[in-house]
C-alpha cells in the first residue's frame, strides 16, 4: 500500500495544527457573544458528514473516454476507487471538490469527497464519502465555474445558470436560476458577485460585475478583444485577451480592471489560452504556440516568456518552483522561470506522446499542488507522482487498470 508521507517534520506541524486551532478559537470566540449556546458549542470549522485532516486531502479523478470507465485515486492511502462509468465524457475540469465530466449530452457531477476551505489566514482539510450528484444540462463548450457559495454553469451560447452550492453539498442538484441576457465566455464568482464579459458584435468585450441574480452592478473600465481562458487567484480574476490579460479585482467592494499586456504583438497561434496553476499561486502558465510557455505573474504583472523544447504540458507551484514542461520527448523537463534555463530533465517516461501543443486539449496534463505534481500516462496505464523541488524525481507511480486520458486533481 502507498502512503503519502506529511513532508512537515513532526514538532512543527502539531505546532501548526496548535495555532490554527488557536486562530479558530479567537475567531469562535468572537462570535460567542451574538450565538446561541449550541451554536457556539459546534467546533469551528465542523463539516457534518467529513472528516477534519490536519494535512491535504489530494485525490485524482481518472476517466477513460474510450470505455467510459472512472475511477478516484486517493493520494493519502495510494487507494483506487471504482466510480460510475461516463461514456462519452471527452473533457474534466474541477472546482476543488466535484470533478465535472463533460459529454455531448450534459455534464455528470461526481463529489470526489476531498476539499478545503480557505479562512485567509489559515486553512481547513476534510475528506468524506465519494458520491454521485448527478446531471447537469449542457454540452461541447460548457463552462463551471464555482465558489463557496455557488455553482455557474455557461453553456458555449453564453446563456448561464447558476446552482446553490450547498445543495451539491448534500449530493443534489436542484432548480438553477436562470440569469438574463448571454455572455462571452464564462461566468466567474468572485468576491460574491459575478464577474463576465458582454460583447456587442465585433467590438472588444468588456467586463460587467453582476449581483448572484444577474443584476448589474457595475462596469469597470475595460477592453478585451477576442477572449479567452480565465483563472481566479488571490490577486483577482485574470481573462486571456488578444494583447494580454485583464486583471480584474476587487477592494472593499469596489472593483476595477487592469491590463496585463504582452508589450509585443504576439501571433494568434502564440498567445496565451488555457492557464493551468497550483490553486492558491498567483504565477500562470499557458502555452506560447509549440516550442514556449507563457508564464504570467500576476502579483508583478508581468509576462515572461520561456523558451523550451516541443511543449505538451505545462505547469508550476509558483513561488520559486520550477515550471515543469512535459515535452514531446516523453520527459518531464524543469525550468528556472527566472533565467529560463533547463534546471532537469527526467528520463522517459511516456512511449506515445503527441505532438506539441496546438491550442487543443491535450490528453496529458500535469496537475500541481504545494508540494508535488501529477503526470497521466494514459498509453501506460499509470501516473507518475514527481517530486518538483529534488530535480523532477518520480516519487511514486500509480498502476492503473483504466487509460487515465482524463485527469485532475481535488483536495487542494
Amino acid at each position: 500500500m502507498f502512503v503519502r508521507r506529511n513532508v512537515i517534520p513532526l514538532v512543527p506541524a502539531l505546532l501548526s495544527v496548535v495555532l490554527l486551532t488557536a486562530g479558530c478559537a479567537g475567531q469562535d470566540d468572537a462570535k460567542s457573544s451574538s450565538e446561541s449556546p449550541s451554536s457556539s458549542a459546534t467546533p469551528h470549522g465542523y463539516v457534518e458528514g467529513a472528516e477534519e485532516a490536519a494535512e491535504q486531502q489530494s485525490r485524482l479523478l481518472l476517466g477513460d473516454p474510450g470505455t467510459g470507465d472512472t475511477r478516484v485515486l486517493d493520494l493519502i492511502t495510494g487507494k483506487t476507487h471504482d466510480t460510475a462509468r461516463r461514456a462519452g465524457a471527452t473533457e474534466l475540469t474541477t472546482d476543488g471538490r466535484f470533478g465535472y465530466f463533460h459529454g455531448a449530452d450534459g455534464t455528470h457531477v461526481l463529489d470526489s469527497g476531498a476539499w478545503m476551505v480557505d479562512h485567509g489566514d489559515h486553512v481547513h482539510y476534510y475528506r468524506a464519502k465519494i458520491r454521485q450528484v448527478g446531471q447537469i444540462p449542457g454540452g461541447a463548450g460548457t463552462s463551471i465555474r464555482s465558489d463557496a457559495g455557488v455553482t455557474v454553469v455557461t453553456a458555449a451560447d453564453g446563456k448561464t445558470d447558476v446552482y446553490a452550492r450547498a445543495d451539491l453539498e448534500k449530493g443534489a442538484l436542484s432548480a438553477p436560476d436562470h440569469l438574463p441576457g448571454t455572455y462571452a465566455g464564462a461566468v466567474v464568482p468572485y468576491a460574491e458577485h459575478l464577474v463576465a464579459l458582454t460583447s456587442d458584435g465585433d467590438a472588444a468585450a468588456k467586463v460587467v460585475v453582476l449581483d448572484r441574480s444577474g443584476k448589474r452592478v457595475v462596469a469597470p473600465e475595460s477592453r478585451c478583444k477576442d477572449p479567452k481562458g480565465d483563472a481566479v487567484t488571490r490577486r483577482g480574476i485574470v481573462l486571456g485577451c488578444a494583447d494580454g490579460a485583464l486583471l480584474v479585482h476587487e477592494d472593499d467592494g469596489t472593483f476595477a480592471a487592469e491590463k496585463i499586456p504582452y508589450g509585443k504583438d504576439v501571433p494568434k497561434a502564440e498567445r496565451a489560452t488555457e492557464f493551468r496553476h497550483r490553486p492558491g499561486s498567483t504565477t500562470l502558465t499557458a502555452p506560447a504556440g509549440k516550442d514556449a510557455v507563457w508564464v504570467l505573474d500576476v502579483t508583478e504583472r508581468s509576462w515572461k516568456r520561456v523558451e523550451t523544447g516541443p511543449v505538451v504540458a505545462a505547469n508550476t507551484a509558483g513561488e520559486g518552483a520550477p515550471l515543469v514542461v512535459l515535452e514531446t520527448d516523453g520527459a518531464l523537463h524543469g525550468y528556472d522561470i527566472s533565467t529560463g534555463k533547463e534546471t532537469a530533465v527526467t528520463k522517459r517516461l511516456l512511449k506515445d506522446v503527441p505532438e506539441a501543443a496546438t491550442g487543443k486539449a491535450a490528453a496529458q496534463v500535469i496537475e500541481v499542488d504545494r508540494s508535488r505534481a501529477y503526470l497521466n500516462d494514459p498509453a501506460g496505464k499509470r501516473v507518475y507522482e514527481i517530486d518538483y523541488n529534488d530535480n523532477l524525481r518520480v516519487a511514486r507511480t500509480f498502476e492503473l487498470e483504466i487509460r487515465p486520458s482524463l485527469m485532475a486533481e481535488t483536495g487542494r
